[in-house]
């Protein structure tokens, strides 16, 4: 069968299912008539395999975590991040582990959602429902007996995600919030408050500052090596990029090389995380939360702030779109500056006139044929 407003063909299939039998239809995923042909047997004998037998919600979540773990093309941190994932559904239904995946209703799945949407932000929220539906998929519950699709009532259960708030510390509260780090009295309390600078003076994502070492940083050509941790293995960009050593993060580098005395293959950032730390001194400082990540934002903010155009800075933080992501979370920045901006457009051939001085008086010339004047 072909789809006619979207040209795209699909298998249809009845399966046997007592005396009248069921009549099963599954997407070909082309337009392409030949391609279709060619997809149609394998679907079929899809389509017609008998369903899996369904056990427990543990037994289906290993099996799915072992496949997202045998994925070669997920990255190092996607595989983390669908773990965190399926860990906060655990820590937040409490015996699910333990129960029949033909036991959980839609009610089930639903009163789940309510009290997890309330404490979560959206993307965490869909994200999380996400890792349930596919577990349950994984466990053998088809797309029409999956209760976490709400096959009762076919609604969406996927919240809309609104831009995130952002609310960045101003300069003098920055300093104000690395300097009650510093002097927090910990131990760490110093290496905390590097690792902050360093975080906000390059842009680099938590897990990418973990991995710098001194022989990534070259003082001369003025920037630093990051492993981008974001890449999926079938993509042909760069796992590396180059971050330009700004004034600030020059001061930095050259302060910690002095203390340090390290060797090329040591680690610049000796901590590898200090969110408890600027949380306590956000608050001390009367300013809004901020994370590691939104270190990585007011980066960004500030190089767009001080005239650095969105696709340099897109590239500065390791994306591969062009800039289309960056224009999207930061774009109002620009319109923020648009008038001053605008102030600089210049139209046609317009030249600097110089500058109107008063004449002085005419020397009087000699009369005398052939003279000239000096």
């Amino acid at each position: 069968m072909q789809y006619v407003p979207s040209g795209i063909y699909f298998a249809r299939v009845k399966i046997k299912n007592g005396r009248n039998g069921v009549v099963k239809r599954a997407s070909l995923e082309t337009d392409v008539f030949t391609t279709a042909k060619l997809k149609l047997p394998l679907k079929v004998k899809e389509l017609r395999k008998p369903p899996a037998e369904c056990g427990t919600f543990a037994e289906a979540r290993l099996l799915y975590l072992a496949d997202i773990d045998n994925d070669h093309t997920l990255a190092a941190e996607t595989k983390k991040y669908w773990n965190y994932r399926t860990e906060a559904l655990l820590k937040t239904w409490p015996g699910l582990d333990g129960m029949k995946l033909t036991k959980i209703t839609e009610r089930d799945c639903r009163d789940w959602l309510k009290r997890f949407s309330g404490k979560f932000e959206t993307t965490n929220t869909n994200n999380t429902l996400a890792a349930l539906r596919n577990i349950l998929t994984r466990g053998g519950l088809g797309r029409d007996k999956n209760p976490a699709f709400g096959t009762k009532h076919g609604k969406k259960w996927r919240l809309g995600a609104k831009p995130k708030q952002m609310t960045l510390p101003e300069p003098e509260q920055f300093d104000a919030i690395v300097k009650r780090i510093e002097t927090a009295g910990s131990g760490h309390s110093k290496g905390c408050a590097d690792l902050v600078r360093f975080l906000a003076f390059s842009g680099c994502r938590i897990s990418e500052a973990r991995q710098v070492l001194w022989q990534d940083v070259d003082f001369e050509r003025g920037e630093i090596r990051v492993h981008n941790a974001k890449r999926s293995k079938t993509t042909s960009a760069n796992d590396l990029r180059f971050v330009p050593i700004i004034p600030a993060m020059r001061e930095l580098l050259e302060r910690l090389h002095g203390e340090q005395k390290p060797k090329p293959a040591d680690r610049v950032c000796v901590l590898g995380e200090c969110e408890k730390s600027l949380t306590n001194a956000c608050k001390k400082a009367g300013a809004s939360r901020i994370t590691h990540h939104d270190l990585r934002h007011l980066f960004a903010t500030r190089c767009i702030e001080a005239g650095v155009d969105i696709p340099t800075v897109s590239r500065w933080l390791g994306h591969v779109d062009g800039g289309a992501l960056a224009m999207k979370v930061y774009g109002h920045l620009r319109r923020s500056h648009s008038q001053q901006a605008a102030q600089r457009v210049t139209f046609g051939t317009a030249v600097l006139l110089p500058e109107i001085v008063a004449p002085s008086e005419p020397k009087q010339l000699p009369e005398t044929a052939g003279a000239t004047a000096n």
